[in-house]
């Protein structure tokens, strides 16, 4: 294979997909409260719906929208109010014509009513007495039964990498435990006479060790388990030897140094011969880490990264995640914040700045931001955003077609 003959990040990662894409994690069961940053191994459908019962979302007075459709500042309508429903019980208390019963956020709505009027918009008269100064329409301020989550429904699927607000929804399911991928094991060695221990103090011409201290925490902050860490210097026979031991006990080795075409790079030797079908790639159009490899050894992923602590920091981030995910089935995560296209109008608030909930989806011509709407009292509407929209103070709200930031909710 001829040398640093690069390729792009694109080729790469299509190069890594073909070959590690039927790579098998084992599958273990957690329990909830350890399941956050782990990769779901099952589909989980909802065995009851969410909510179970008609709820309030705001503080205000359950009612029949038809007795207060003409109501106003100058013509109110005036309720008999008949009691009130205490939050975690059951609603025994129904609505009549010309009735209105006291609901707190969350809790139950009454049979016959149809509409909560917000508390802002009444006054109290007597202790059976109300006024509503505003009309309201069905179903205002109310999530129907199963309006959240219906009973059978696919709520999260296999791959997905679990986030706060997803054990929101796991709960909300009755969900104590789930099947997730287990964590693959890398290991990670830093090649290099001119390197030393941290605990050493080096002689002109030597640094103290890096890469395997950096590597390591990136490697676990995105989610591996760490195996071996090993520190060798430029000697062939031994960095073989330590090659073989990682790649058996490890799904993934990271070779730091020695990529490079110097007559002490040996990494690309001691990779080749580690097993079949060998050297993907030896090269990346990629600044910095220009002499990348990436490796296909018995069917594990082995990869060759710059000696350089920077760039073995900024390769091992795209190639690492990239495989990270391939390997728990996942979809391939965008950080940090995307451009994206609006596809509908968003409404902003007047007098405040606002965010509107998104979900990116990825179109032949880029990304698109499609809002996610919703009463704010659905934990699904937060599983479901990829990010978040700002929409300015003192705007009313942006159009569809905008080209507009999308800042992601981290997975």
């Amino acid at each position: 294979m001829e040398l640093l003959k690069v390729i792009t990040v694109d080729d790469a990662k299509r190069m890594m997909t073909d070959n590690f894409k039927d790579y098998i994690l084992g599958i273990e069961t957690v329990p909830l409260r350890l399941a956050a940053g782990r990769f779901l191994a099952e589909d989980i459908k909802a065995s009851v719906p969410v909510p179970a019962f008609r709820r309030s979302t705001k503080d205000g007075y359950a009612v029949r929208s038809r007795d207060v459709s003409g109501a106003a500042e100058t013509l109110p309508a005036f309720l008999k109010l008949t009691g009130e429903i205490q939050m975690g019980q059951a609603a025994d208390l129904p609505v009549g014509d010309g009735e209105a019963v006291y609901v707190p956020t969350g809790a139950m709505i009454p049979d016959g009513a149809d509409a909560i009027v917000m508390i802002e918009y009444t006054e109290v008269l007597t202790e059976d007495e109300i006024a509503v100064y505003r009309p309201s329409f069905v179903k205002e301020n109310i999530i129907n039964r199963g309006e959240d989550i219906q009973a059978g429904a696919l709520v999260l699927s296999a791959g997905r990498k679990l986030k706060a607000a997803d054990l929101g929804v796991l709960t909300s399911v009755g969900r104590l435990e789930v099947k997730v991928f287990r964590k693959p094991v890398v290991s990670v060695i830093s090649t290099g006479d001119e390197i030393v221990a941290p605990d050493q103090e080096p002689a002109m011409g030597q640094i103290r060790d890096i890469n395997t201290y950096t590597l390591a925490a990136s490697a676990e902050a995105a989610g591996f388990v760490i195996g071996g860490i090993h520190v060798c210097g430029d000697d062939r026979a031994k960095l073989g030897r330590i090659l073989k031991d990682c790649h058996e006990e490890s799904d993934i080795v990271l070779l730091s140094g020695g990529s490079s075409v110097g007559t002490k790079d040996y990494s690309l030797e001691v990779i080749s011969g580690l097993g079949a079908p060998g050297i993907l790639c030896h090269g990346l159009a990629f600044k910095p880490g220009k002499p990348t490899i990436i490796a296909n050894s018995g069917g594990k992923p082995v990869i060759g990264l710059p000696g350089h602590p920077v760039s073995a920091l900024v390769v091992f981030g795209i190639i690492g995640d990239y495989l990270l995910n391939l390997m728990n089935c996942a979809p391939q995560r965008i950080e940090g914040r995307v451009e994206a296209v609006l596809t509908e109008n968003v409404s902003g608030a007047p007098g405040r700045e606002a965010w509107q909930m998104v979900r990116l989806v990825e179109t032949p011509s880029g990304f698109e931001a499609r809002p996610v709407h919703g009463e704010s009292g659905l934990i699904t509407l937060l599983a479901e955003a990829s990010g978040t929209v700002r929409i300015p103070r003192n705007t009313e709200g942006i159009p569809a077609g905008t080209a507009v930031q999308v800042f992601l909710i981290e997975r």
